[in-house]
């Protein structure tokens, strides 16, 4: 058996930018992507908490998830592109765990969130008679609350465990971020019990959000499929299909990496399908979301209007 080693020395990453021919255009797309979504969920932050009209549970929520979106993306792509820069793939023992935990937490509150916010839009749509109850402002910061203990539930749980393994030698991790799987291929221990738990975690934070998501919106297009207005139906279900549309690529490619057995996906298509759900949703989110709407839109003409004065 190979040789290891516990000591708190630094891991390396084999990262996205491992083809030189391509490395430049990916790192240009990749600091596009993250600007983006820093200015896009920036903006939705700023316009939720200046303008009253916006001033209402669905973008309250909103507001916290492009919070999370923020924190999601800064916590991996900034260390990617600084890494790039200085031509260095390295991090600490300590600072992939802090990743680790980051990411999980993250990631997780903003599971269950997602499945939250859907259950949100089902009240609007299908009881809006019962909004004001059903969707009061204790709900909503419970809501807010039961997602970010989640999230925490599962980084600390689950990061003291990964992290604790004893590692080879070969410290090299197949991936651009300390991502659990990745990391666990260099465990010089038997981690199959481990893996069993991640997975029974990764069910209750995937399946259950996403079978609330898909039930709230299939019982959100059967009401709007009664509207008698033919405008109104093709609004809701453009609206409705993009945001599954978002919400299915975040959760599908997770489902596909920590649920999917090993044999049936390769490294090469890890880091593929980990860029769908930790760098391109956080951009997504925000211009899917809330920017198309008009109420935010109107609420952005209405504060461009006071820079440009009378």
């Amino acid at each position: 058996m190979e040789e290891y080693n516990t000591s708190s020395t630094d891991f390396t990453f084999m990262g996205l930018f491992d083809r030189k021919e391509t490395s430049g255009l990916l790192f240009a797309i990749i600091s596009i992507i993250f600007v983006t979504a820093l200015m896009a969920n920036g903006v939705m932050i700023f316009l939720i908490q200046t303008d009253l009209r916006l001033h209402t549970p669905m973008y309250f929520l909103l507001s916290h998830l492009s919070l999370i979106d923020m924190m999601y993306i800064s916590t991996i792509v900034p260390k990617m592109l600084v890494d790039y820069l200085l031509d260095q793939r390295t991090i600490s023992f300590v600072g992939c765990t802090a990743q680790h935990f980051l990411y999980l937490t993250l990631v997780g509150a903003e599971f269950f969130l997602l499945g939250l916010m859907a259950y949100d839009r089902y009240v609007a749509i299908c009881n809006p008679l019962r909004y004001p109850v059903l969707m009061s402002r204790r709900v909503c910061w419970m809501i807010i609350a039961g997602s970010w203990f989640g999230g925490s539930l599962d980084g600390f749980l689950l990061t003291p465990i990964t992290m604790s393994f004893p590692f080879c030698n070969s410290r090299e991790i197949n991936h651009f971020f300390c991502e659990a799987p990745a990391v666990l291929k260099l465990a010089c221990a038997d981690t199959a019990l481990y893996e069993t738990v991640m997975y029974v975690c990764c069910v209750l934070m995937l399946l259950i959000p996403f079978s609330v998501v898909l039930a709230s919106y299939a019982r959100i297009l059967t009401t709007v499929h009664r509207m008698s207005s033919v405008e109104g139906r093709k609004k809701a279900f453009a609206t409705c299909s993009s945001h599954v549309t978002v919400v299915s690529l975040f959760y599908g490619a997770a489902m596909y990496t920590y649920m999917l057995p090993h044999s049936y996906h390769t490294p090469a298509q890890d880091k593929v399908l980990s860029v769908f759900y930790t760098i391109l949703t956080p951009m997504l989110n925000p211009l899917i979301y809330s920017l198309r709407n008009k109420d935010v839109t109107g609420a952005l003409k209405r504060v461009l209007g006071r820079f440009k004065g009378p």
